[in-house]
């Protein structure tokens, strides 16, 4: 079986460590935990017929990258960037966020997660084009519901494998 690391990042609560939760144990918690430092998880999936390891490295949340945070994506093969559809503030620190990865690691695969959609009358990112037009896969996700968050990880394991 081929494993790949995952990275999950984003500013701090956004839905990273939900998410995760929601994709290797089908369950949610209204409770709010920081992650300090990382925090890793498995989950075998099948991916067009083949099997799939996704070692998932959900780092703890931050607006930019430091030293630190660079070192865990060593080994990274792909990321997912994590947005909290409610704050506005989130989009901007993704994008800057996803800048600052390329400029140092070059282009990895990645997702970008419109999170939280459960929450529409708090909505406050629209679409997410200012990542769309940079040529980024934007998805819509619920850590709550469980809407998308599947096919979202699925969708990068496709991307790995590809």
């Amino acid at each position: 079986m081929l494993e790949k690391k995952v990275c999950m990042v984003g500013a701090p609560g956004v839905g990273k460590t939900s998410l995760v939760r929601r994709f290797v144990e089908s369950v949610f918690s209204e409770r709010y935990h920081s992650t300090i430092g990382v925090k890793v998880d498995k989950k075998v999936v099948a991916v067009d017929g083949r099997e799939l390891g996704l070692v998932l490295w959900d780092l703890e949340g931050a607006d930019e990258l430091t030293p630190l945070s660079l070192a865990y994506f060593r080994g990274a093969a792909g990321y997912l960037l994590v947005v909290d559809g409610t704050r506005a503030t989130t989009l901007e620190a993704a994008r800057e966020l996803r800048d600052a990865t390329e400029a140092q690691l070059g282009s990895l695969p990645h997702l970008v997660l419109l999170n939280k959609t459960d929450l529409p009358d708090a909505w406050a990112v629209g679409d997410g084009a200012i990542l769309a037009g940079a040529g980024a896969d934007v998805r819509r996700t619920s850590a709550k519901t469980g809407s998308g968050v599947e096919e979202a990880f699925l969708a990068l394991g496709a991307r790995l494998l590809g």
